[in-house]
C-alpha cells in the first residue's frame, strides 16, 4: 500500500478524538448521576478536595474525573489556584434538566448502545432484531431527556404555532393522542401549555408508560392526561384533533398501519404532527456531525426495534420523501409538508 503519511497523521489525530469522546463520554454520565457538573454550577471555582466535599465523593475519584473533563474542555482549570470551574455555557448544558440545551441524555443513549453491541453484533449475520423494551433500561431514561430538551426549546414556542389552527384548537380545550411517547416529557408539557385540553399518551413499553404516570402526578397535570399501554396501530379513541408521534414513527413495525390508524382516529378538521429526527433524502447530505450521530443511533436502536417486529426499518435518517411515502400512499392523507425545522429535527404536518 501506498500510505500518505501526512493524510495517515491526520487520520490517526481524529481517530484519538473520537476515542477519547468515546472514553469519556461515560463520565459525562458519572458526573451527572453524582451531581458533580451541578456542584461544579452552584459553587463557582473549586479544588478537586472542596468538589469532592461538596458531593460526599472520594476526592482520588474526583481529581481524575475533572481532570478528564477539563482535558476535553468541558471544564477549565487554573493551575496558580489549582481550581476547576465548569463555564455558564457549559453549566446550562450539563446542569439544568430544564435547560433546552440539556444534552447528557444523549451520553446515556450511548451507554445503551455500547451494552447493546454483542446482541447487534449478532444480528448483523441473521438479519435479526432487538426489541426496544429489551435494551438496556437507560435507554428509556437517557432518550426521554435528550429529546425533552428539545421538546421545551421549541414544542410550544415554535412546533405547535407552525401547524395550521392547532394552537387554538388546544387554547380552546382539544383533544390530543401523543403515540409513542416513553416517558410523556412531550404529553407534559402541553398539558402544562394547554390547561383545557385533554390529552392521552400511548407507548408500547409498559415500564415507560408506569414512569410517566408517576411524572404525570409530579408535574400536577394528572387530572387532564391518561397514560396507556398502546401500540401504534390499536391505540384507542376516536376525533382526535391532534395526534402527535415525536421521534418514533421511523422505528415502528408496521409505519403505514400506523398511519392508517392516525386517519381513523383523527377528527376531520384534525392534524397529525410527525417529529422526526432531521435528515435529507439523500445520504450523501446526511454525511455530517448531526447525520452521524443519528445513522450510529439507527443502526443500534431504531433498525433493530423495527427488525425485531418484522418491520421495514426505516431508520433514523429515513428523510421526507420515504416519510411521505407512509403518510400519503400509506395512510391515505391529502395534505402533508414539513411545517418547520431545526437542526435536529424536521417537523411534518398532515392533514385527511
Amino acid at each position: 500500500m501506498d500510505i500518505d503519511q501526512e493524510k495517515l497523521g491526520q487520520f490517526m489525530g481524529k481517530v484519538v478524538t473520537d476515542v477519547g469522546a468515546a472514553m469519556s463520554g461515560v463520565l459525562v454520565v458519572v458526573g451527572e448521576r453524582l451531581g458533580l457538573f451541578r456542584a461544579l454550577a452552584a459553587s463557582g471555582p473549586v479544588t478537586t478536595t472542596e468538589l469532592a466535599t461538596r458531593t460526599e465523593c472520594t476526592e482520588r475519584y474526583v481529581r481524575e474525573w475533572v481532570n478528564a473533563m477539563a482535558a476535553g474542555g468541558y471544564v477549565t482549570y487554573d493551575p496558580t489556584t489549582l481550581r476547576y470551574a465548569l463555564p455558564p455555557e457549559q453549566a446550562f448544558a450539563l446542569s439544568d434538566p430544564d435547560s433546552p440545551a440539556f444534552c447528557t441524555g444523549m451520553f446515556q443513549i450511548a451507554l445503551a448502545m455500547y451494552a447493546a453491541e454483542e446482541r447487534v453484533s449478532k444480528n448483523f449475520r441473521t438479519g435479526e432484531g432487538l426489541a426496544w423494551g429489551d435494551q438496556h433500561p437507560c435507554l428509556f431514561e437517557g432518550t426521554e431527556r435528550f429529546f425533552r430538551a428539545g421538546y421545551i426549546g421549541n414544542l410550544i414556542s415554535s412546533w405547535l404555532p407552525a401547524l395550521d389552527g392547532v394552537v387554538a384548537k388546544l387554547e380552546r380545550g382539544g383533544k390530543v393522542a401523543d403515540v409513542g411517547c416513553g416517558l410523556g416529557a412531550s404529553t407534559i408539557l402541553m398539558a402544562k401549555a394547554y390547561p383545557k385540553s385533554r390529552l392521552y399518551g400511548f407507548d408500547s413499553h409498559p415500564a415507560s408508560i408506569a414512569t410517566a404516570r408517576k411524572r404525570a402526578e409530579e408535574a400536577g397535570v394528572s387530572d387532564r392526561v391518561t397514560f396507556e399501554v398502546g401500540r401504534s396501530t390499536d391505540y384507542p379513541g376516536r376525533a382526535y384533533d391532534l395526534v402527535a408521534h415525536f421521534d418514533c414513527l421511523h422505528d415502528m413495525e408496521d409505519p403505514k398501519g400506523a398511519a392508517r390508524h392516525v386517519r381513523e382516529t383523527l377528527a376531520p378538521d384534525g392534524t397529525w404532527m410527525i417529529v422526526e429526527p432531521f435528515a435529507a433524502d439523500r445520504p450523501e447530505e446526511n454525511h455530517n456531525p448531526v447525520g452521524r450521530v443519528f445513522y450510529s443511533a439507527s443502526t443500534m436502536l431504531c433498525v433493530p426495534h423495527s427488525l425485531s417486529q418484522h418491520g421495514p426499518a426505516l431508520g433514523a435518517q429515513a428523510g421526507e420523501e420515504r416519510l411521505r411515502d407512509v403518510v400519503v400512499n400509506g395512510g391515505g392523507f391529502t395534505r402533508f409538508g414539513r411545517a418547520t425545522q431545526t437542526p435536529f429535527n424536521l417537523v411534518l404536518e398532515a392533514k385527511l
